[in-house]
């Protein structure tokens, strides 16, 4: 019998078993085909327990049904919908179109489930155990459920694209034989791509994936430690928001509400490398109380990374690298403990709007923040903190960022410019503490003019001089450009003309030092 007969009749092919034509009659009536014992454990799909003839059908059988299976009855809608089954054989629905909505429950299958260049309305494969997922270019108009399932050999979605959201809950997914998990390259999801505790051992790869609404990894643990990347999403946009943040069972957890008592709490935690290079977040990227653990040669990678909001808020890694060279946030939300030490933080480019520290965050780390991401002199760091920090009115920190960023940049001076350096940050510190300049020049008015008053007047350069006055000459010694005609008329002797000529210099190196801090301030550091 064809095919088109058995949809216009609805009688049952001959080679069905009696667990199959079970299933036959529950597709056309759109129910539940439930096989399960009541056993918790009879009935893991994950679990050592073997299942029967009683609980199989054959893969072909399947695939016969959601290709070309038979018309629905009366007033009902064909859907394929198993408990509790055992699938035997290759599911191989490669290239073909599934009408029929899609539903398994605590399902276990032989072998991989083929589902290349494959559409579907909605697919949901719930609890099951799939030794493999193979599904590039699958397409679906609704969703594509697959939370709480194990895939021993790995997941593919290469440039699949899901109509609306795809769920990885709790799913268990180990590598493939080229190393990854979840092979999603070019992945397009409509809304919400959610693998909230998902645990995958291999690297997780979603290269220009799109998201159309958040992407949540909330409480997921990424286990992929000696190989370079855990999560490889480069190019990755998300419309909204990337939750890389603890996860709650028993109750949700909700961003600022006190979970309620008892709920177990799973960070997000990943160990490998992370690369988002390039991405694009609408809302925000939140790594609130993520945990990462790097050996020396992985980092998290956010290059040229672009989002309203970073939410740094993380723990510190002991290991590996922070980058953010290139990097363009609005607001960083950042504590101070969750950045790593020097040599371990690149920000190169790294460009910012607005600092929102979550706890104390005092300018002395700041600049050791700074400092750690500059392992040579860079000014770039500092002249971005510094603009920050002026347009949210803290123009004393300003100062004392720039005044950081010359202090650093003296380090890296040939010796000359070196005590150049020192004296302008002990006169006038660079010029940012400009009065300064004045206490050293009354120190030194006094000192002139005590020590010309204990000497007497010096021998006159002509007979018509104006009267000896140790302030006065001492005062004219020290201005470099004023004349008070007092160091043309009187010219001390032996030891005294050396105390004229260093109080000539200094009078000059203070003149200088003033005019070059003058400078910076108009040009507003």
């Amino acid at each position: 019998m064809t095919g088109e007969d058995t949809r216009r009749d609805g009688e049952l092919p001959e080679d069905l078993t009696a667990v199959e034509e079970g299933m036959w009659q529950a597709f056309r009536d759109g129910s539940l085909y439930d096989l399960r014992a009541g056993d918790a454990v009879a009935d893991d799909p994950h679990g050592g327990q073997p299942w029967g003839a009683e609980r199989t059908v054959r893969a072909r059988v399947v695939c016969r049904l959601l290709l070309d299976g038979p018309s629905a009855l009366s007033g009902r809608v064909a859907a394929l919908k198993l408990a509790g089954v055992r699938i035997s054989g290759t599911l191989d629905l490669a290239g073909g179109t599934v009408e029929p909505y899609v539903e398994l429950r605590g399902c276990r299958f032989d072998r991989e489930v083929v589902l290349p260049e494959t559409r579907f309305t909605t697919a949901r494969l719930v609890d099951c155990a799939v030794p493999r997922l193979e599904g590039a270019r699958l397409k679906t108009e609704g969703d594509l459920h697959l939370p709480r399932s194990r895939f021993p050999g790995g997941i593919r979605l290469t440039d699949a694209q899901i109509g609306t959201d795809l769920l990885l809950n709790q799913a268990v997914v180990h590598r493939d034989r080229s190393g990854r998990s979840i092979a999603a390259d070019g992945l397009s999801v409509g809304q919400d791509l959610q693998a909230e505790m998902l645990e995958s051992y291999g690297e997780v790869s979603l290269r220009s994936a799109q998201v159309g609404v958040s992407l949540s990894l909330r409480g997921a643990r990424l286990l992929n430690p000696y190989t370079r990347h855990a999560l490889n999403a480069p190019q990755l946009t998300v419309e909204r928001t990337l939750y890389l943040t603890p996860a709650g069972l028993g109750s949700p957890l909700l961003r600022g509400v006190t979970p309620a008592e008892g709920t177990r709490i799973q960070r997000f935690e990943c160990q490998g490398g992370v690369r988002l290079d390039d991405g694009r977040f609408g809302d925000s990227l939140d790594l609130e109380h993520a945990r990462f653990a790097f050996t020396d040669d992985q980092e998290l990678s956010l290059r040229r990374v672009q989002t309203p909001e970073l939410r740094f808020l993380g723990e510190r890694p002991v290991r590996g690298r922070v980058v953010l060279s290139g990097a363009r946030v609005v607001n960083l939300m950042d504590r101070a403990d969750s950045w790593p030490g020097p040599g371990r933080l690149q920000m190169g480019g790294f460009s910012y709007e607005n600092l929102v520290p979550r706890g104390p965050f005092p300018l002395a780390k700041r600049l050791r923040w700074v400092g750690a991401a500059t392992a040579e002199y860079h000014p770039e760091p500092y002249e971005r903190l510094a603009a920050v920090l002026r347009a949210g009115g803290e123009d004393e920190d300003a100062r004392e960022v720039l005044l950081a960023k010359h202090r650093r940049r003296r380090e890296s001076l040939p010796v000359a410019a070196k005590l150049v350096g020192y004296a302008q940050d002990w006169t006038v510190a660079y010029g940012y503490r400009p009065g300064r300049a004045a206490v050293w020049m009354a120190v030194l008015w006094a000192a002139g003019t005590v020590a010309f008053a204990r000497a007497g007047a010096p021998s006159p350069s002509g007979a018509d001089q104006p009267d000896w006055n140790p302030a006065l000459y001492a005062l004219d010694l020290l201005l470099p450009v004023i004349d008070l005609g007092q160091t043309d008329a009187w010219h001390p002797r032996g030891g005294w003309q050396w105390l004229s000529t260093a109080l000539i210099l200094l009078g000059w190196t203070l003149a200088t030092t003033v005019a070059a801090g003058a400078t910076r301030l108009l040009r507003r550091g």
